[in-house]
């Protein structure tokens, strides 16, 4: 496809979701959900024929010398259909939260005055490697009444199209328009470049991937973008605290999965519970074979952990994100330096306080400035699932109109509405 071609056909696809996201916003929920069911229904049905579809995508990536990992984020196993199909099942389950009316006042004049949540409208969705993320955007976009259009990366073309054309499938069973999900079918990267600037059909613009692709859209989007460049979360464990528990949360946050954005990669323990603390959080990841990079005082105390990896920490430690088994640790005079340290090198994901003081835990929460606050938790929960929104669509760091896990909420709008009985402004 020639530029103009790609142009095209790139419009004529935000023409049809402006078109479709008119009939989706005023469709009941009752159809909403039949789409969903029949969505999870298909997938079951569909497990063979996927599989066929995937293994091109799988045989390409390893013939293209993808690392072993990655290969492994492109597969459709059944597995990860099942979640999938379940994901649906459970969005269907949901209350419908289009057409809600909240805080509703009555003011002197005599009219009420309130907000209603609507659909955002028409939102672009561009990601990378996982296929599974096209049923998790295309149910939630149905959920909320949107219409919406999603780039998949070129390594997953062939399942991203089998999977969008059963989605396509499912929303002409309820019938709903089928181009309230429409997938880019070229893997032409201009198609991108045209996506992120057609205000007239799209709302807002969401990418989920690498850092690379973040800030290219960030920089050359020319619609709204609900975004996070990255995950550099810390774990701070206050003076007092309850050690035993703060070993426990602090191997979860870093050592459950490593390649999340929602891992801790940085340990900061405050002065007077550190010699009691290091060495047996030193021990734990000494054992699971982690990198500890440390600040002149944390690594005199780390010495004595046997068999423990340490290297000294560089200024670029304390900003970086590993997704690795390495973490920093850097020891912290108490809870004002702790704030003042993740203010300044985190990356505003998400932020924990292990403490057993009231007034700590308070600070921490009020004074970190971060899209998810925690106390005495694990960093690994910033996810919208365990937040209980039923699925989330990516995390975002931005302050505006979304912050934290995305879910059906942070695909709406709120409008005022105004009820009256025919009162004229004096």
């Amino acid at each position: 496809m020639n530029a103009l071609h790609v142009a095209e056909y790139t419009h004529s696809l935000g023409l049809q979701a402006k078109t479709a996201s008119a009939l989706m916003a005023k469709a009941p929920a009752a159809i909403k959900n039949k789409a969903l069911k029949a969505l999870a229904r298909l997938l079951r049905e569909n497990v063979d024929a996927l599989q066929i579809d995937n293994a091109k995508d799988l045989e390409r990536a390893r013939a293209a010398g993808l690392a072993e990992p990655m290969v492994d984020r492109l597969k459709l196993s059944p597995k990860v259909l099942e979640t999938c199909a379940e994901g649906c099942e459970q969005l269907a389950a949901m209350p419908d939260i289009i057409g809600e009316i909240l805080g509703m006042k009555q003011q002197p004049s005599g009219i009420r005055v309130g907000q209603m949540r609507v659909p955002i409208g028409v939102f672009g969705m561009i990601y990378e490697s996982r296929p599974n993320v096209t049923i998790e955007a295309a149910s939630l976009s149905i959920k909320s009444g949107n219409a919406c259009i999603l780039r998949g990366g070129s390594e997953a073309i062939d399942s991203n199209k089998a999977l969008a054309k059963l989605v396509q499938q499912a929303l002409a069973e309820a019938g709903l328009p089928q181009d309230a999900v429409q997938l880019v079918q070229t893997t032409d990267r201009e198609a991108v470049g045209q996506l992120i600037a057609m205000p007239q059909y799209v709302d807002v613009i969401i990418p989920r991937g690498g850092k690379g692709l973040i800030e290219r859209i960030s920089r050359d989007a020319k619609v709204p973008v609900i975004k996070h460049l990255d995950g550099n979360c810390h774990t701070y464990v206050d003076d007092p605290c309850d050690i035993a528990m703060a070993v426990k949360v602090a191997d979860n946050a870093k050592t459950n999965k490593y390649s999340p954005c929602n891992a801790s990669e940085g340990l900061l323990v405050a002065r007077g519970v550190a010699a009691e603390f290091l060495p047996k959080i030193g021990a734990v990841y000494a054992a699971k074979g982690v990198e500890m990079r440390g600040c002149p005082e944390s690594l005199a105390i780390l010495a004595a952990v046997p068999a423990a990896k340490l290297v000294p920490a560089t200024e670029q430690d304390w900003s970086e994100e590993y997704l690795a088994p390495i973490i920093s640790v850097k020891i912290v005079a108490g809870v004002d330096e702790a704030i003042a340290h993740i203010n300044h090198y985190s990356s505003h994901h998400t932020d924990a306080i292990l403490t057993t003081n009231h007034v700590h835990a308070q600070r921490f929460l009020r004074e970190v400035d971060s899209a998810s606050v925690m106390v005495n938790a694990s960093t690994r929960f910033a996810d919208g699932f365990e937040y209980g929104l039923g699925a989330e669509i990516g995390i975002s760091t931005d302050k505006f109109h979304a912050r934290g896990p995305v879910g059906l909420e942070g695909l709406t709008s709120l409008k005022y509405v105004v009820l009256g009985e025919g009162e004229v402004r004096g």
